[in-house]
């Protein structure tokens, strides 16, 4: 269905679409009103959504009357057609570039903060003009052309190291190793944690023999330096700082500790260069690069292109930093809302979390256990689809959904799935999940014997796994039906299956078993044989063996697995485990 261009605004889902935008956008009224800014656009421009709502552009953004961007929405207005420009806008002290156009429900506008693109281009046009102006001197100028050349290889590769890890301390390594020998002998990179404490980091130099009598003084220059040594200078004043001669009496100066003196004198420094690492107005660390006696001073090709380096080391480092913060409070959320398992007499339950190690570490997966009032043990095991912050949100309210209604209601698995199905549309949950749900009942055998039963539905979700107290694997199969959130009209039907004394059942998300190299059942294959292999086992053991057998180093999926001990009626629990400490797995309390 095409939607109506007169309407005022676009719909629900549209607006979702733009809001979620990473680039930032706004809609001004007839009267130059702001109708609509998304979030993106209310942050760079410094301001709020609802700071702007309803305001004039010229009021709020005087100093844009008369310039570029008012002659821009001016022009696409008058005629209607579209229209772009790049300009500086000095109150934000930001280059923007443009693009509007106009529609029924206002003139549209998106725009782009690209200071930071024409920084890096001005900086690759000064070191593009240094290799020119090298290249039309003489001998001694056209090696300097050929090295400048190595420099900016030097700076992608910087780029590229620094910025494929949030691992502070891996990324200052990485730049020590690609700045040495190019810009110097020998180097240090110095961070300051957030703590306010002084590391030296990243080292690195030319000569591996050399390399411990520097890991040496590194250690020691921290404590024993003086407060007018380069990186203590450079941390109190962030201004690059560059010694073409080292003397003797300005080394004993700069280090007064005889024990770091010492240390230094094997690595013979004749020159030394120190920058900032300054990110968002905030000094972060510093390096220092040293040269030996047959090196000398540095080159001003080699000064200009390490404070180049220096800003995009920065940058990146800063950038790590923000996003190792952003991943442990995405790990920290994840975790919260997976809260720890029932233990049920005569039922011992173990659960495991882990996150992807590729790209967000954060997903939708989840795993559930809950007594019905009636004293049967419900658990759910599921994953919303999704591998961000809004599917673990998502997750968290479909997981409330499941518990809150299986519950009340107290429903087979199957109802029960049905109901969370249409509860989901009916509340504009806006996910899609894959779910099992199964419940462990307290019935007769055919004797009349107590005996416990397992009853389960599916919506989408793999097949649960039966370990038999003889090692023997069953796949637990039930008519499967489609993920929850469609509001799907259909049946869904539940299996049942008895539970003996000593089994165990093992409910997992598809993280556990699904690889690009290979095909889901033979996936399901590997894990079944592992199953199998791990009978006997004590079940956070068994857990445990799951995650390292199935998944290695690099995990592409996060993965929830819950696993059920069956224990005769009569004996008393085993004796539980202490916690766990893992980041990546919740024990049974």
């Amino acid at each position: 269905m095409i939607p109506d261009e007169s309407a005022p605004m676009p719909g629900d889902l549209l607006l979702q679409a733009v809001a979620g935008m990473q680039r930032p956008m706004f809609v001004l009224d007839e009267e130059w009103r702001f109708r609509y800014v998304n979030p993106a656009g209310a942050r760079v421009l410094d301001r709020t959504v609802e700071g702007l709502l309803g305001r004039d552009i010229w009021l709020e953004f005087p100093e844009a009357v008369g310039g570029p961007f008012e002659a821009l929405y001016r022009e696409v207005r008058a005629t209607g057609g579209t229209g772009g420009t790049e300009a500086w806008f000095g109150p934000l002290g930001k280059w923007f570039r443009a693009d509007a156009f106009l529609t029924g429900a206002g003139l549209v506008v998106t725009y782009d903060d690209v200071t930071e693109q024409r920084r890096i281009a001005e900086e690759r046009a000064a070191a593009v003009d240094a290799r020119e102006q090298a290249a039309a001197a003489a001998a001694s100028a056209a090696r300097d052309a050929e090295r400048a050349g190595r420099h900016l290889m030097l700076l992608g590769d910087i780029n590229l190291a620094m910025t494929s890890t949030i691992d502070t301390d891996e990324a200052v390594q990485r730049f020590a190793e690609l700045v040495v020998p190019q810009l110097a002998d020998w180097c240090i990179v110095t961070v300051l944690d957030p703590d306010g404490t002084r590391r030296d980091v990243g080292r690195a130099h030319r000569d591996p023999e050399l390399a411990p009598a520097m890991h040496r003084y590194a250690d020691l220059r921290i404590a024993g330096t003086a407060a007018t040594a380069p990186v203590q200078a450079l941390l109190r004043d962030p201004k690059p700082i560059v010694l073409p001669e080292l003397t003797p009496e300005f080394v004993h100066a700069m280090v007064p500790l005889e024990e770091a003196r010492t240390a230094l004198e094997p690595l013979a420094p004749a020159a030394a260069a120190a920058f900032p690492l300054v990110a968002r107005g905030e000094v972060i660390g510093g390096i220092t690069l040293v040269n030996g006696r047959d090196r000398g001073a540095h080159t001003p090709v080699e000064l200009r292109t390490a404070e180049i380096a220096c800003r995009r080391a920065a940058l990146a480092l800063d950038n790590a930093r923000l996003a190792a913060a952003q991943q442990q409070v995405a790990e920290r959320l994840q975790l919260s809302l997976l809260s720890p398992p029932v233990q049920p007499d005569a039922l011992e339950l173990s659960v495991r979390y882990r996150p992807a190690t590729q790209g967000i570490a954060i997903g939708g997966d989840w795993y559930d256990a809950f007594l019905q009032p009636d004293g049967d043990t419900v658990l759910v095991i599921g994953d919303v689809m999704g591998h961000d912050i809004d599917a673990a949100a998502a997750m968290g309210q479909v997981k409330t959904l499941v518990r809150g209604i299986g519950y009340d209601r107290r429903d087979a698995p199957a109802g029960l799935l049905r109901r969370v199905d249409h509860a989901m549309v009916g509340l504009d949950v806006p996910a899609m999940a894959t779910a099992l749900v199964a419940r462990i009942e307290l019935g007769v055998d055919d004797d009349g014997r107590p005996a416990r039963r397992l009853r389960w539905a599916t919506a989408g979700h793999p097949d649960p796994l039966l370990l038999l107290d003889d090692g023997t694997v069953l796949d637990l199969s039930a008519p499967v039906g489609p993920p929850v959130g469609i509001g799907w009209l259909g049946p869904r039907t539940d299996a049942t299956c008895p539970l003996p004394d000593g089994s165990t059942l093992l409910l997992f998300t598809d993280g556990l078993f699904e690889r690009r190299s290979m095909l889901l059942d033979e996936g399901r294959d590997v894990l079944r044989d592992l199953v199998a292999r791990s009978a006997g086992l004590p079940l956070d053991e068994l857990c445990d063996r799951l995650l390292a057998g199935m998944l290695g180093p690099d995990v592409e999926d996060d993965v929830a697995v819950l696993a059920v001990r069956v224990h005769p009626l009569a004996a008393e629990r085993p004796a539980e485990a202490g916690p766990e400490v893992l980041p990546v797995a919740l024990p049974a309390p």
